[in-house]
């Protein structure tokens, strides 16, 4: 989910791109307890269903990525009887900052005409001392509601109206914060008069839920570009540099697309205007490689398959 804009000029460039610092795609339900989220149903009268691993024919078309299960759902049977649903699920402590962009898949399961669902995304400032809900009516530290899906319980006559029936990204952009903060998000499955007995609640699904920072990286360039020259631009091994007018190399390094130093090629082991960098130990990713000689500083981006 990696999206990187580039644009050049002779004298700067800026490197636009958007970096996941955080995504879960719930591909293994029965992994994420180990990675520090935490489950809780805390619907009255409270029934057998939590949140789980997705499945069966109510989502037949599979998740919104990967495979026929690849998604976490949750279901009426939160609540035994009718009562109110309220079953939780939450991530572990992630640090965000103004301008991240929290973003989900979800979709409601069954067809058009089916009793109504809500799903609510709440946020709680407290990171890994956030007070965990207890009780129906309760949301803890949780007070933040950054989400609503389908907040009036809107029964579904359409595809268009009530819960989406099929998969659909909903975003939240982080803002209004005084410095960096650590939190905890939650997916609240929250249905009042739900349960095999009430009018409302049936089953929804949750996929691809991802933290994304936008950054912006300033790159200096003094020389012309068009005497600078690098293949392949998408790299398996090996990248080819030149340099016209008999410039000579005496520097090159690598950069990951948060600025950060991943590689540099001793002066010794330049050969002048030409020369082959292995870059067969970097991960695959984006990439800025960086070449200077006495008088110019190159920049290019590349790929790292």
């Amino acid at each position: 989910m990696r999206k990187i804009l580039l644009i050049l000029s002779f004298t700067s460039s800026l490197a636009v791109y958007a970096q996941v610092i955080f995504n879960q795609g719930f591909d293994t339900f029965s992994t994420l307890a180990g990675a520090g989220w935490t489950s809780t149903n805390q619907s009255s009268p409270s029934g057998a269903s939590t949140w789980a691993q997705g499945g069966g024919t109510a989502f037949s078309g599979g998740g919104q990525a990967g495979g026929a299960t690849s998604f976490t759902l949750c279901n009426f049977n939160s609540v035994s009887g009718a009562g109110t649903i309220s079953n939780w699920l939450i991530t572990p402590p992630i640090i965000v900052k103004n301008g991240d962009v929290i973003s989900f898949y979800t979709r409601k399961g069954g067809s058009s005409g089916d009793f109504p669902d809500r799903l609510e995304f709440r946020l709680s400032s407290q990171g890994a001392t956030s007070v965990i809900p207890s009780g129906a009516t309760d949301v803890g530290s949780f007070t933040n509601v950054a989400i609503s899906v389908n907040p009036n319980l809107t029964t579904n006559t359409t595809a268009v109206d009530g819960y989406p029936l099929t998969w659909t990204q909903y975003s939240y952009t982080v803002s209004g914060l005084a410095a960096d903060t650590s939190m905890r998000m939650a997916f609240r499955y929250f249905v009042t008069d739900g349960g095999p007995a009430g009018s409302n609640s049936n089953i929804v699904g949750v996929d691809t839920f991802a933290v994304t920072r936008t950054t912006t990286l300033a790159v200096s360039e003094t020389g012309n570009q068009k005497d600078f020259s690098l293949y392949p631009t998408i790299a398996d091994r090996e990248l080819h540099i030149s340099l016209k007018n008999n410039q000579q190399i005496t520097a090159i390094s690598i950069y990951d697309m948060s600025g950060k130093a991943v590689q540099s090629v001793k002066a010794d082991v330049i050969d002048k205007s030409s020369s082959i960098v292995d870059v067969s130990g970097l991960a695959s990713g984006n990439y800025i490689i960086n070449l200077i000689t006495k008088d110019a500083k190159y920049s290019s981006k590349f790929i790292k398959k």
